[in-house]
C-alpha cells in the first residue's frame, strides 16, 4: 500500500508541477506575442492534474498515511487561487492574461518548493516520495469525523458564501449600482437626474421577468405630464424564427412578464429602440437559435442545432455592439428630440443599457438628485413557487395590451 501510495503523490505533484510550466509558457506566449499555439496542450494537461489535486484532497483526509505539510497546498492552492481571481477579474478583466500568468508562476514556485523539501537535497529520483515519508496508519476514523465535519458545515458555506459574496460584486460593479443582489432577492434603483433648466430625466432598470408589484408600482409612478421612451426592436421584415418570450421562464420561477404587467396609464408613450435589421447577422442568427431552443426546449432538433452552432470569432463585440450600443445611441437621440417636448422623461430599460445611458446624460449637465429601491425578485418568492410548482399569476388571466413592440429585446 505504502508503495502504490507513493507513486500515486509522486504522480500527482509530477502532473502539478508539468501544469504549471506547460501553463506559464502558453500564458508567455499569449502574454507577450499573442500565441496560443499550446493553450490546448494546457487545457488537456490541466484536467487529469485537477482530478489528481481533487484524489489526493480526499486521501489526506481519509488516511494518515499522506504527509499533509506537503500536499495539502496542492488543492489548497486551486480553490485560494479560484477565490482571488474572481474579484479580480470584476475589476480588471482586461488583465486576465497576466493574472494567469502570475498564477502559473506561483504554482510552479510552490510545485517546485514541494519537491525540494521532498528531495531533502538529494538528487531527482522516482518516485519523488520514499515511504520513510509516509505515515504508518492506514485509516482512522477520527482524522476522517473531523474532515468531513470542516469540509461539511465550515469549508462548504465558506466557499459557498465567497461565491454569493463575489457575485453580489460583479452585479453591483457591472451594473454601477443599478441593479443590486441581497440575501433576499434582487433590487433596482430608479434614479431620477435633473438640470439647471428644470428638466429631468429619470432612469428606471426594468427586468424582462420580475414580481408583478414591481411592475405595477412602477406603471403607476409616471407623472402625466411625461414622456415615456419605450424600449423593444421591432421586426418589419420578419427575421426572427421564433418570437421573443420570456414566459415559459417566469412561469417556472413564478413571477411574472414584463410584457404582460408593464403597462403604464400616465403619460405619452415614446418608441425609442431600433429594428432588427439593422442588427449583424451573425446577432441575429444567434437570437433565432436561442429563441428556438427556449420554444421548444431541450428537445432533439434543439440539441442538434446548438451541436452544429459555430460561433464567429467576434461574437462578444459584435452582441455589445448590436444589443447594448447600437440602441443606446438610437435611444440617446430620441431623448435630444424629445426633452423640449417635456419636464420629465422616463426611461424604463434593461439594467444593461443603463450605466452608458446615465454616463451620457451626466455629461448633457444632468446630476441625480433622488435615487428609489424597487425589490424586482424575491427569492423566498420564488423557491415557495419553484417547490409547489405553482406559478404566481393566473394561467387563464387576461394579458394586457402590449405597450412595445411584440419581439423585444
Amino acid at each position: 500500500m505504502k508503495k502504490f501510495l507513493a507513486i500515486f503523490l509522486s504522480l500527482s505533484l509530477a502532473l502539478f508541477i508539468i501544469s504549471a510550466i506547460v501553463s506559464l509558457l502558453d500564458d508567455t506566449l499569449v502574454l507577450f506575442f499573442g500565441n496560443h499555439i499550446l493553450t490546448a496542450i494546457n487545457g488537456i494537461i490541466f484536467f487529469p492534474m485537477g482530478v489528481m489535486a481533487a484524489a489526493t484532497y480526499l486521501l489526506i483526509g481519509v488516511s494518515p498515511m499522506v504527509p499533509k505539510r506537503f500536499f495539502l497546498p496542492i488543492p489548497l492552492f486551486f480553490l485560494l487561487g479560484i477565490c482571488a481571481t474572481i474579484p479580480f477579474l470584476i475589476y480588471h478583466f482586461k488583465l486576465m492574461v497576466e493574472m494567469d500568468w502570475a498564477l502559473s508562476f506561483l504554482q510552479l514556485a510552490l510545485g517546485l518548493f514541494i519537491l525540494h523539501c521532498l528531495l531533502r537535497g538529494d538528487k531527482l529520483r522516482w518516485p519523488l516520495v520514499t515511504r520513510e515519508q509516509l505515515g504508518d496508519r492506514l485509516f482512522n476514523w477520527r482524522r476522517l469525523g473531523v474532515f468531513v465535519i470542516a469540509n461539511v458545515f465550515v469549508l462548504l458555506p465558506a466557499v459557498l458564501l465567497y461565491f454569493v459574496f463575489c457575485a453580489a460584486l460583479a452585479v453591483d460593479h457591472f451594473s454601477e449600482s443599478f441593479l443590486a443582489l441581497h440575501p433576499g432577492g434582487l433590487t433596482v434603483e430608479v434614479r431620477t437626474y435633473a438640470r439647471n433648466d428644470g428638466k429631468k430625466i429619470q432612469l428606471i432598470p426594468m427586468s424582462h421577468i420580475a414580481e408583478a408589484a414591481f411592475y405595477q408600482q412602477i406603471s403607476k409612478s409616471f407623472p402625466s405630464n411625461s414622456i415615456i421612451l419605450m424600449e423593444g426592436v421591432t421586426d418589419e421584415k420578419h427575421l426572427l424564427t421564433n418570437e421573443i418570450s420570456y414566459k415559459r421562464m417566469a412561469k417556472s420561477l413564478g413571477v411574472s412578464e414584463q410584457g404582460d404587467k408593464f403597462n403604464p396609464t400616465r403619460g405619452r408613450m415614446v418608441w425609442a429602440d431600433i429594428d432588427l435589421q439593422q442588427f449583424s447577422k451573425d446577432t441575429i442568427e444567434l437570437l433565432n437559435l436561442v429563441m428556438f431552443v427556449h420554444a421548444k426546449g431541450l428537445s432533439h432538433e434543439a440539441i442538434l442545432r446548438l451541436l452544429s452552432y459555430t460561433p464567429p470569432a467576434n461574437l462578444n463585440e459584435q452582441l455589445e455592439d448590436d444589443l447594448l450600443t447600437k440602441r443606446n445611441h438610437h435611444l440617446l437621440e430620441v431623448l435630444k428630440v424629445q426633452l423640449p417636448e417635456s419636464e420629465i422623461i422616463i426611461v424604463p430599460w434593461g439594467v444593461a443599457h443603463m450605466p452608458e445611458i446615465a454616463k451620457e446624460i451626466q455629461k448633457a449637465g444632468f446630476h441625480v438628485v433622488t435615487r428609489h429601491e424597487y425589490e424586482t425578485i424575491n427569492f423566498h418568492s420564488v423557491w415557495k413557487s419553484i417547490r409547489s410548482k405553482k406559478p404566481v399569476h393566473l394561467e387563464n388571466e387576461t394579458p394586457s395590451q402590449p405597450i412595445t413592440p411584440s419581439n423585444q429585446l
